[in-house]
């Protein structure tokens, strides 16, 4: 019995790289059937109406198929399920080629295929969706003579997606990242999917990132009840305390950060007595007690701040009007393109997806739960161990600077 051919990779290289697919007339039932690992987005055939720009793709057709002599095609037409049915009839010779927005144009036509529709699918082979892994778990780990016999598919979706979760935090690439502008305000919005930072910068003109540490020198108060004249917490009519400005944030906002990183920087261990902290910052007096740093504030990159009262970042003001680079975390459950899994953490799902369906069964034999944790373990940390991307010959790289002599 022959063995089916079952490649993975099922777009051609145009298809991939160029984000494009041709047809040569004669078309059956004047269908032009697309094969993108992308779906086709449609609004309108017509370029004049606001409903064109919904397209993700263009349709360029030639009377002779030579480069250079494709137009974009005028007449309309419909798409369902990724093909496209022509309302008129090919004409015998005619070159059609289907073309997904790209960064750089279209490489038929006008080259007006501007957008990110083929960039959206480069490295996506590196990954396997979360209803694939769905669909697998319950062809290769459920079923007669299994170790799971029966199993709803909703409950392995549920485990699946907590799986998927747990993985974001610590052993996926789940980092996301946003180029943002700091506004006067100093405060920017968390991102809608949102969970940690992981890294903050602000980007100079070379294009170098400096890193901007969070700080403990200020705070941002969670509630600001106003008060009457006996410190008692105001309500409106309706019982509830009446909130205002928070006078800790102006006072920050509108600090002389020289003044905080002189004192923070060389006056350590000083009795506190005046509005800095730090008595005669400046004066004789203190000669010969100005004896270290403070590590955690000893830099010039500014700080930020996690206001959770407002759902922002808040920065410190010497880096308004700055670009920054906001690294953050998210849960992997946020957007449908973000539910995808790393294929060297597949096995790793498959495993917590098992101990935890029969974790949570009765009567299931102790032994077999503990077996079920351990290799889930295992392969978690196999699967961590694979995504860290250690590569030898950089950590060579790195050594050969033990060589190095260091003169005092």
């Amino acid at each position: 019995m022959a063995i089916p051919n079952n490649g993975l990779i099922t777009e051609t290289n145009s298809q991939y790289y160029a984000g494009s697919q041709t047809f040569e007339a004669p078309i059956v039932n004047s269908a032009l059937t697309t094969t993108f690992d992308t779906d086709l987005v449609f609004g309108s055939y017509d370029p004049t109406t606001a409903e064109y720009n919904l397209n993700n793709f263009k349709l360029y057709v030639s009377a002779s198929g030579f480069p250079g002599t494709f137009i974009e095609y005028a007449s309309s037409y419909t798409v369902a399920n990724n093909v496209i049915q022509l309302t008129t009839s090919p004409q015998p010779g005619e070159w059609f080629v289907v073309q997904l927005l790209s960064q750089f144009g279209g490489n038929y036509g006008d080259r007006d295929a501007f957008g990110d529709t083929v960039e959206d699918n480069y490295g996506g082979y590196a990954y396997t969706t979360l209803e694939d892994v769905i669909t697998n778990f319950m062809v290769g780990y459920v079923g007669a003579g299994k170790l799971i016999p029966s199993v709803k598919t909703t409950d392995v979706m549920f485990f699946a997606k907590r799986g998927l979760q747990e993985f974001s935090y610590d052993t996926l690439k789940s980092i996301r990242s946003q180029e943002l502008n700091i506004p006067s305000n100093l405060s920017i919005p968390l991102p809608q999917d949102y969970v940690n930072y992981v890294n903050v910068s602000w980007i100079d003109n070379q294009g170098v990132k400096h890193i901007i540490y969070p700080t403990t020198l200020t705070t941002n108060p969670y509630e600001i009840p106003g008060q009457d004249a006996d410190g008692l917490p105001i309500q409106d009519n309706l019982g509830e305390n009446i909130d205002t400005t928070s006078i800790t944030e102006d006072r920050w906002a509108t600090n002389n950060l020289e003044e905080i990183n002189a004192a923070q920087s060389n006056l350590t261990g000083m009795l506190l007595s005046d509005g800095l902290g730090y008595p005669g910052m400046y004066g004789d007096n203190y000669i010969g007690q100005r004896y270290g740093l403070q590590p955690e504030t000893a830099q010039i990159n500014g700080w930020f701040t996690i206001n959770e009262r407002n759902g922002k970042m808040s920065f410190s003001s010497d880096l308004a009007n700055k670009l920054i680079v906001l690294e953050y975390i998210s849960d992997g459950l946020g957007y449908d393109a973000d539910m995808k899994i790393p294929k060297l953490a597949e096995e790793a799902l498959y495993a917590h997806i098992s101990h935890a369906i029969l974790a949570t069964r009765i009567n299931q034999p102790e032994y077999v739960i503990q077996r079920l944790r351990r290799e889930k373990s295992a392969k978690l940390r196999n699967a961590k161990i694979r995504l860290s991307n250690i590569k030898l010959n950089e950590f060579v790289q790195i050594a050969r600077g033990k060589s190095k002599w260091i003169k005092y």
